[in-house]
């Protein structure tokens, strides 16, 4: 849906109004509240998060944000608004606010969730537990997420890509151990995959946002490493489990071209069953 044309002055009026809507409510959510792992506060300009951040943390483009702000004549949905008023922490008349704002009727209820994921699919992912498992597609988006997995990663429901939350958010940074080198490796990930579909411009859209937001990112991304890795290990430092490890296989999915299923199990000869087992409430199997 487009922007309504509205005359001039009224157009005007409603330009200048989201812009300071928006501008304001990004001013009142700091990087900590968002999550977000940041460097120095002090070198910051803004008291808030800046627009790249909420782009990036929302899923959207930088430059679409942007354009929004400046209350250009752009597509805007439900599902990219609600998005955006979840970044910034919209009340219910906020965000029917914004609706207004961006030429929108606010639904009467919240939008049905997520993407559809086939049931026998789904019955899979829940059926691993008590063990994590996950859905994403091929922009790394998180489809579905089992108990287990949103127990363990902190999978919250703004954590809408593996990407982003690996290298934005401060919960999963230091829950990881070995971050550095896990890093490095989702990064060339990431980059072997683009490859794979040279067409589609999103990939480098995301690439993009995000070294416009970690700087760490960028500089492990300017090095053109490449990995393909279809199995591996992750060790969680859990704030009420303690050390958790696993081993995890990715599994890709015909009937869902570029879908991929992460299931993890935990790794021989560490106490992760057990502990996984009471974090969860469940028995060992």
């Amino acid at each position: 849906m487009e922007i309504t044309r509205l005359p001039a002055e009224a157009r005007s009026r409603r330009t200048a109004e989201i812009r300071e809507f928006l501008r304001s409510r990004r001013a009142r959510v700091t990087p900590a509240e968002a999550g977000m792992a940041v460097g120095d506060l002090r070198a910051r300009r803004t008291p808030g998060l800046r627009r790249e951040e909420v782009a990036v943390l929302a899923g959207v483009g930088v430059s679409w944000y942007t354009w929004l702000e400046q209350g250009r004549e752009i597509n805007v949905s439900a599902d990219v608004l609600d998005a955006i008023a979840r970044v910034l922490r919209l009340d219910a008349a906020e965000r029917e606010h914004l609706y207004l704002l961006a030429g929108l009727n606010p639904p009467r209820a919240e939008p049905a969730a997520g993407r559809t994921v086939p049931d026998r699919l789904r019955q899979v992912i829940d059926s691993w537990l008590p063990h994590p498992a996950y859905l994403i597609d091929r922009h790394w988006n998180l489809v579905a997420v089992n108990r287990a997995a949103a127990a363990v990663f902190g999978y919250q429901e703004h954590d809408h890509n593996c990407l982003i939350t690996f290298f934005t958010s401060a919960r999963y940074r230091s829950s990881l151990c070995h971050w550095r080198d896990a890093a490095h490796t989702i990064a060339a990930q990431f980059r072997a995959d683009a490859a794979r579909y040279p067409e589609d411009p999103e990939f480098g859209r995301i690439a993009a946002d995000m070294c416009a937001v970690s700087p760490e990112f960028a500089e492990i991304w300017a090095e053109h490493a490449v990995r393909d890795a279809t199995a591996g290990t992750k060790v969680i430092n859990h704030p009420e489990a303690g050390e958790l490890s696993f081993t995890y296989t990715t599994l890709t999915l015909p009937e869902l071209p570029g879908h991929r299923l992460m299931l993890h199990t935990p790794a021989a000869g560490t106490a992760t069953a057990e502990r996984l087992a009471a974090l969860l409430g469940t028995a060992v199997a």
